[in-house]
């Protein structure tokens, strides 16, 4: 073999090493939810006369009055996993009103994933707040901006869990990322089964404008849409403090460990661009930063 060919042996060697390493080191974008009826992963918990269905059951409408709200829950409960599901929000004159889309546990020292949408005045921007409850303790809210109009179409918000990392995902774009940081004495959900929760409610004590903006029950009903009721997780009992299956999912593998380079400069958009409160930063609360904010790259 020549000195060339031996070059150009060794050069397609040493590339295809580091593709390899690259692809095991780096993270990878969700796989694609499956879109499925309500009636497959969901049941109604309350005011069951306030959720409409069409087309089947694969798309439902949530209505909040000035007698109710409404909401649903999942049949089963899950240890990890990838849930998302599309929604559109209350259009018009939503203040007061919240949109939630959330996981939790079912104990005292629960453990919560939250998407919370809040109102708005007519022709002010929806508000999307995420919390992580661990251990029964929040206090982590973020608050963005959105980048479109969530009331003129659907949107997807999916959650990806594992026993590394939760991140927040709208149209799979990362918004926020909450990393296992045990070794730092922050306490991370791995233990406790959720339930995924969906509701529609009236919070003008606090949702809109820290509750100076109340709802304007004038222009009741108040409805959001939803569809694709995707749910790819480990099923659990309440009882279970592993998942059985657990290393076997697409979402448990080495990949899904932390976001890669692109994600990560996605997410940096979204902080530079559209957030409007970080708990990280916030120093009349936190004088001391938590923990966890620099591992998660909030600051």
């Amino acid at each position: 073999m020549g000195p060339k060919r031996s070059r150009a042996v060794w050069t397609y060697v040493y590339v295809t090493i580091v593709i390899y390493l690259m692809g095991s080191a780096i993270g990878a974008p969700p796989k694609k939810p499956v879109p499925v009826p309500f009636g497959k992963n969901y049941m109604p918990t309350w005011a069951f006369d306030h959720i409409k269905y069409f087309n089947g059951g694969s798309d439902i409408q949530l209505t909040l009055d000035k007698y109710t709200g409404t909401g649903f829950q999942s049949k089963g409960s899950y240890l990890f996993g990838h849930f998302s599901m599309q929604i559109k929000m209350v259009p018009g004159d939503s203040a007061g009103t919240v949109t939630a889309f959330y996981l939790a546990s079912q104990n005292s020292e629960h453990d919560e994933i939250d998407f919370e949408f809040l109102g708005n005045r007519t022709g002010q921007p929806y508000i999307l707040q995420t919390n992580v409850f661990t251990g029964g303790q929040g206090n982590r809210e973020q608050r963005i901006y959105l980048w479109f109009d969530p009331t003129k179409a659907f949107h997807s918000y999916s959650v990806l869990w594992n026993l590394h990392q939760i991140v927040f995902f709208v149209d799979d774009i990362p918004i926020r990322v909450f990393k296992n940081s045990k070794h730092l004495g922050v306490r991370f959900p791995f233990n406790k089964p959720m339930k995924i929760y969906s509701s529609l409610w009236n919070a003008d004590d606090w949702a809109t404008r820290g509750g100076l903006e109340k709802t304007d029950w004038t222009k009741a009903p108040f409805v959001a849409g939803y569809k694709d009721f995707h749910i790819d997780g480990c099923q659990a009992s309440v009882n279970a403090k592993f998942c059985a299956t657990r290393g076997k999912h697409w979402w448990d593998q080495k990949q899904f460990r932390d976001l890669d380079a692109y994600q990560w400069r996605r997410l940096r958009w979204v902080r530079r661009k559209f957030t409007i409160y970080n708990y990280c930063t916030d120093r009349n609360r936190f004088p001391i930063m938590p923990r966890e904010c620099k591992i998660d790259r909030d600051v």
